[in-house]
């Protein structure tokens, strides 16, 4: 069996999370992007895509064929059933292809970070050797949903409920960073996270 420390990255909508990915990739870290695979699981003419289709309708679909994301974002961030009916198709396609990539890393990687927004929602945490929390206080998290995503308070909320709130994720973290303050500092604490992380044990 590969040795080598499989670690979770997570956190919540807007909090800095995909910052933290590139400062590991920067860093030559092997990662992998759950967000990316959720895309290509229900690519044009996936099987993903066509469970979409039969539990939504046609009407998630682009001119093109392919899935328009904000037609089913638009339903599942109000309707908790819905939501756990599109985790059903994507969510094991996605793990499936991290354990694909997982066997793919050549021998002697020290480590592995699989970023997965929705690591304690899924219940796959223990999968991981440690999970890496990114942070941001609940009301900068809010203020950045509303103007990333150009939405209401109200439907920043409706996001943010979709999730678990980011305090209880931080609790069950071994690790948290921090993006409240300067890209700077976010970097200093990506260096001390690494240099925590290649002295703990393999997998």
């Amino acid at each position: 069996m590969k040795k080598f420390l499989l670690v979770g990255l997570t956190g919540g909508i807007a909090t800095g999370k995909s910052t933290v990915l590139r400062l590991l990739q920067a860093r030559h870290v092997p990662t992998i992007d759950a967000d990316v695979l959720a895309r290509q699981a229900v690519a044009p003419g996936s099987p993903g895509l066509q469970a979409i289709v039969e539990r939504f309708g046609s009407a998630v679909l682009d001119p093109t064929g392919a899935l328009d994301r904000s037609a089913p974002a638009a339903v599942v961030f109000s309707d908790p059933q819905a939501r756990r009916d599109l985790e059903q198709i994507v969510h094991p396609a996605v793990y499936a292809a991290i354990r694909d990539w997982l066997e793919e890393l050549p021998e002697g990687t020290p480590l592995a970070v699989a970023d997965i927004p929705l690591l304690y929602e899924t219940g796959h945490q223990a999968d991981f050797d440690r999970v890496v929390v990114v942070a941001c206080p609940p009301d900068e998290q809010l203020r950045r949903v509303m103007a990333r995503d150009g939405v209401s308070e109200a439907e920043a909320r409706t996001r943010l409920d979709a999730q678990w709130p980011i305090a209880d994720k931080v609790v069950l973290a071994d690790d948290v960073i921090w993006t409240t303050g300067p890209r700077a500092e976010t970097e200093r604490e990506v260096e001390e996270l690494l240099r925590r992380l290649v002295s703990g044990r393999p997998r």
